[in-house]
């Protein structure tokens, strides 16, 4: 059985078809969902659809990209949903878009980390083209709740300093495309107690389904392509990832018809 630890079934597509994308992932052996919030317009939604889904568990944050423009007490706001979130994110740093305030970006990523802090909470990082200031603040913070590099597209070296602040690397669709270089090399390189399985679906999806919406079915895919970079049994990194994410979101991997 698998866990995808990042997909956005709250968000169309996905959530206009979720009763089938289950199905679909159910039958690929993936039978819980970590379901992320990027915007506190998605929050509510998000903790409607996981109170439905007993399989669907909620996290809540705001996205670098999405924090202009968001209420002055949206981290009030935020804190109201903790009391049944599994994480806090997804949140973090992205110097991508050069009109999105870098220091805005920071302080909100640094009011997350002190909720999660607070509430005892893994937290779930976005970042792109900012590992050195996102390193920087996670050591300033002493950041210790544990948490995921979500999609994580850095190198080795990052991947380990990571780890050393109690962070898992989360390994998504890029691992399987066409000229993927870093992923492959973090896979191999990097021991898999410390490994992560995602789709970000509806976004990432894997190079044999590229040019459809991605899904939580996909995890498939990741899964043996890390097994085949590793040289291991499917079983194995199904084993290993699985009991990961259950200590660090502290649920379980049963089937939604019987949990």
């Amino acid at each position: 059985m698998f866990i995808d630890t990042h997909c956005h079934l709250d968000l169309p597509p996905l959530s206009s078809d979720l009763p089938q994308i289950l199905l679909r992932a159910a039958a690929a052996g993936v039978v819980r969902f970590i379901c992320p919030g990027v915007a506190p317009a998605g929050w509510q939604g998000i903790a409607a659809t996981a109170a439905a889904n007993p399989s669907i568990s909620p996290a809540f944050g705001i996205h670098p990209l999405h924090i202009c423009g968001c209420p002055d007490d949206s981290l009030a706001e935020l804190e109201k949903y903790l009391p049944v979130a599994v994480a806090i994110g997804e949140t973090g740093l992205d110097y991508t878009d050069r009109d999105c305030d870098r220091l805005l970006q920071q302080d909100i990523f640094r009011r997350h980390l002190r909720l999660a802090g607070k509430y005892s909470l893994p937290i779930l990082i976005h970042c792109r083209r900012a590992f050195a200031d996102l390193l920087r603040i996670l050591a300033e913070e002493s950041a210790r709740t544990g948490g995921v590099m979500h999609a994580f597209s850095g190198s080795v070296e990052t991947a380990r300093e990571c780890i050393a602040l109690g962070l898992k690397i989360g390994i998504a669709g890029p691992v399987t495309w066409s000229g993927a270089v870093k992923p492959v090399q973090v896979v191999r390189d990097i021991p898999l107690e410390h490994l992560l399985l995602e789709t970000d679906s509806p976004d990432l999806t894997p190079q044999a389904y590229r040019g459809s919406m991605n899904e939580p079915a996909f995890l498939l895919a990741v899964a043996e392509k890390i097994a085949a970079i590793k040289g291991l049994t499917l079983e194995d990194v199904a084993l290993a990832t699985t009991l990961n994410a259950q200590r660090i979101f502290h649920v379980k991997a049963a089937s939604f018809f019987t949990d």
